[in-house]
């Protein structure tokens, strides 16, 4: 059964920064392109970032490139985003997903074949 569990967030100020985790299980990790995503109250879940299964190559959504990183322990089965300058805007649940085929449509939601459950992140201003 394949878990991925994401951990790290919460309520920081603007300016502020925060370290999300994304722990996976169930699925041979250093074969899968890890995504980031996030969703706002009211809207739709947008692409913020992916990295590949190596950790060569990056993806950034242009609202938090300079701001975000993405990297990747294959050996300890986690992908990690770093959050830093946030911005009010940055609010909402993180998710993180995991695509097996490496899909060149790394932006859509429909890449993806698992998903986790969701961190909550809230920048306040």
């Amino acid at each position: 059964q394949v878990q991925l569990v994401e951990s790290g967030g919460g309520l920081v100020q603007a300016g502020g920064s925060l370290r999300l985790s994304c722990a996976a299980s169930g699925l041979t990790f250093s074969s899968y392109t890890m995504g980031w995503f996030r969703q706002a109250p009211g809207k739709e879940r947008e692409f913020v970032t992916a990295i590949i299964w190596s950790g060569g190559r990056t993806y950034y959504a242009d609202s938090v490139k300079g701001r975000f990183t993405i990297s990747r322990d294959n050996a300890k089965n986690t992908v990690y985003l770093q959050m830093n300058s946030l911005k009010p805007e940055d609010t909402a649940v993180y998710y993180c997903a995991a695509d097996y085929h490496g899909s060149t449509r790394y932006y859509y939601t429909s890449a993806y074949d698992y998903w986790g459950q969701g961190t909550q992140v809230t920048v306040s201003s």
